[in-house]
């Protein structure tokens, strides 16, 4: 039987594995460290520095971690060019204040290695290696031009020449040595981490087959006697129905399927179906499968299917990855535990995407978490009517989080808003004034192949575990 998951563990790039809060806050520290250093150089030690220049090139940072903090949420995940180009600039903008402040014979050139080695640890082989060859060749151009570093006396302060071209190759050496260092760990981690996976995987799928043969074994054990009973009692009827070949007829033939049914009885404790069914499904039955579960909780769900355009309005066949179905019902699970009594689920879709949208009567998502819903975090309970309401939950964010993760690895792109402004009455907001959860995916990633939209059984064969 293949199982749709494997498929996840052949995806080696590591892609998205760096938030873009992480990069803004290491780059708030390294504004206030190069603030510090400039502003300690030039007014305590008395060296004659281009402040202007190098509070310009401060502020180019500055201003970039204010349009990324406006533009994205802090939980955004950057794919791999977002993240080579952030660390491009990085690179940049040091190597310009260095050139600002004495070139290699500035200690706080060996700074130009940490942009290097996150990129190892996060990025591809190919990006990574663009940026360490760029980082050589910044430092070996600082290494002969720069502007010098002067005492307030007039006089440059620099190293002897051997001593400069023994930081350069130290600085080389850093750069690659912690490259490969910190790539292969990071190599090892995720590998680790996928085969964790894999034995979930496998140990999951190892418990679905012990069931699947109980349930076999009972089965066949349950059907034995009443189809012995059948085939004796047609072999009996074949024997007295000599004069009436039509009723014999009749008789062989509940023999003959009394006989498949054993026959196929033993082939299913001998080896798996491919059920093709069982492996693709209607949008629109899949994600009633999805919310099954909370039909019967005392709200009211709603779901409203639309094509996007006239020439797709046939409803699209998806794959029935356990990734999706388990996201979808985290979502709303969520959107019937904090909804008033109604949840809306709009289904549209069109040739090149898909798209779900999760609504909810409710208060909404809190303004001080909506930017880090998605992830995992503990929020202790102020009031008793929060446990009234949820006594089965503790108040951490794993839901929504496992939800946003299982759906992003099924290669959605997911969003969390409010409907209207929290600060409204409740007059004035609307029906669908609460949560909303939306959720898009290319058609192409979840789509069913043509081969099993009208295939049924396929052939016999053994399973693969």
């Amino acid at each position: 039987m293949t199982d749709t998951r494997s498929d996840l563990l052949q995806q080696r790039t590591r892609n998205g594995l760096v938030r873009l809060r992480t990069l803004v806050i290491l780059r708030w520290l390294a504004v206030v460290g190069q603030s510090a250093t400039i502003l300690i150089a030039s007014f305590v030690l008395g060296l004659q520095i281009e402040l202007g220049l190098c509070f310009l090139a401060i502020a180019a940072s500055v201003i970039s971690n204010l349009v990324a903090g406006f533009i994205y949420p802090p939980n955004k995940r950057l794919p791999e060019r977002e993240v080579m180009l952030t660390l491009l600039f990085d690179v940049s903008q040091l190597a310009f204040l260095l050139y600002l402040t004495g070139g290699l014979n500035n200690p706080f050139a060996l700074l130009i290695l940490a942009p290097v080695t996150v990129s190892a640890m996060t990025l591809r082989l190919r990006s990574t290696l663009f940026l360490g060859v760029l980082a050589v060749i910044l430092i070996t151009i600082l290494a002969f031009w720069y502007a010098p570093l002067r005492s307030n006396t007039g006089d440059i302060l620099q190293m002897p020449p051997l001593f400069t071209f023994g930081f350069w190759v130290a600085i080389m050496i850093g750069i690659v040595f912690l490259a490969i260092y910190a790539g292969r760990v990071t190599t090892e981690t995720y590998s680790m981490s996928q085969a964790l996976l894999a034995t979930q995987m496998a140990l999951s799928r190892e418990q679905k087959l012990t069931d699947l043969g109980g349930v076999v074994a009972a089965t066949a054990h349950e059907l034995g006697t009443p189809l012995a009973t059948i085939k004796l009692t047609s072999a009996e009827l074949l024997e007295e129905l000599d004069d009436r070949p039509d009723l014999k007829e009749d008789a062989a033939l509940i023999r003959d399927q009394a006989d498949r049914c054993r026959d196929i009885l033993q082939s299913m404790g001998r080896a798996g179906k491919d059920d093709l069914h069982l492996r693709s499904a209607p949008l629109g039955a899949l994600l009633e499968e999805a919310a099954e579960p909370h039909l019967d909780r005392g709200k009211q769900i709603h779901f409203s299917f639309a094509p996007l355009s006239e020439d797709q309005t046939a409803m699209p066949n998806i794959m029935r990855q356990p990734e999706i179905i388990h996201g979808l019902r985290n979502l709303i699970q969520n959107a019937v535990d904090f909804c008033k009594s109604t949840v809306w689920i709009d289904v549209n879709w069109s040739k090149d995407r898909i798209s779900i949208r999760v609504i909810d009567d409710g208060e909404g998502y809190p303004q001080d978490i909506l930017g880090r819903i998605g992830d995992p975090f503990v929020r202790r309970r102020r009031f008793d009517s929060d446990t009234a309401e949820r006594p089965e939950y503790e108040g951490m964010g794993l839901g929504l989080f496992i939800a946003k993760t299982l759906l992003e690895r099924s290669g959605a792109d997911i969003s969390f808003a409010n409907g209207s402004d929290p600060f409204l009455t409740d007059q004035e907001r609307s029906d669908r004034g609460g949560a909303i959860a939306e959720v898009t995916w290319p058609a192409a990633r979840i789509l069913a192949p043509d081969k099993q939209r009208s295939a049924g059984l396929g052939e016999n064969r053994q399973i693969q575990i």
